[in-house]
């Protein structure tokens, strides 16, 4: 009779959690896809400091399927795999870092999506996942601010 009554808790326990993983997971693979393509930093903040204009304008990530590279200048700054988690206040993002100058390391962050602008926070390896939209000096945080690249503003090849 117990386990029965332990199977029946089991069974109804898996009834009601599974239909909020499932709208996490359809949340988190939307965010997905409207983050797919090219991006251009309009605004941002390390460790408390603003990243030169310089810096910002030469600034592009791509995201194709879980996969974003992010390039500065021409320099790879990172390649990572990505993981959303849209269900969190404030929404979730982990970087699994493929290759880069923390290759092999995670970051985590959180981010913010509002039509064509995404806004990411996240903290250096090792530390823990930013609470807020805030870069301050010794926080060892980055904040960025990311427009999409339309059609218009991508170069024609010739």
């Amino acid at each position: 009779m117990k386990a029965l009554r332990f199977s029946l808790l089991v069974a109804l326990s898996i009834a009601f959690i599974a239909p909020v993983h499932a709208d996490e997971s359809a949340a988190a693979k939307k965010d997905l896809a409207t983050l797919q393509g090219e991006w251009r930093m309009t605004a941002g903040t390390a460790d408390g400091m603003d990243i030169p204009d310089g810096m910002r304008a030469n600034s592009r990530r791509i995201c194709k399927g879980d996969e974003l590279t992010a390039i500065v200048g021409g320099q790879l700054v990172m390649k990572a795999k990505i993981t959303l988690a849209a269900e969190k206040k404030p929404k979730a993002i982990d970087y699994d870092v493929t290759d880069g100058p923390n290759k092999g390391r995670k970051l985590l962050g959180i981010y913010e999506l509002d039509g064509d602008t995404f806004k990411a926070c996240y903290a250096a390896p090792g530390r823990e996942r930013p609470k807020d939209f805030t870069s301050q000096s010794g926080e060892k945080v980055t904040l960025t601010v990311w427009k999409r690249v339309t059609s218009s503003e991508k170069p024609v090849a010739k």
